[in-house]
């Protein structure tokens, strides 16, 4: 039985292909070929192109490699470090309710 994908949303296919690319020019800033750093990430050089052309069937842990062996592994953490929208909605939740005013008993 063949392996269903499904479909990606457009925005974040030009998110993973934008991706995919800086990674290609950080590899080759380095002047790092292809089959070198496939090698040194532990992955074939096949699956290092489909990194780089935005493939979202790619693993994360392949990425992980790929900025490890790139020296970039400290830009992981920044990913979702600043979650601005999740704050404003934990803070929301945690305003106590408003009570509703009591009219005074006659």
């Amino acid at each position: 039985m063949a392996k269903q994908t499904l479909p990606s949303f457009p925005r974040y296919q030009r998110l993973a292909d934008s991706l995919g690319a800086r990674v290609r020019v950080a590899r080759m800033r380095r002047r790092m070929s292809a089959t070198e750093m496939a090698e040194r990430m532990g992955v074939s050089r096949m699956t290092l192109y489909s990194l780089e052309r935005g493939d979202l069937s790619v693993g994360l842990g392949v990425l992980v490699r790929a900025l490890g062996v790139l020296g970039l592994e400290g830009d992981l953490d920044r990913v979702a470090a600043d979650d601005e929208l999740g704050r404003k909605l934990v803070d929301a939740a945690a305003r106590p309710a408003r009570r509703a005013k009591r009219t005074p008993a006659p």
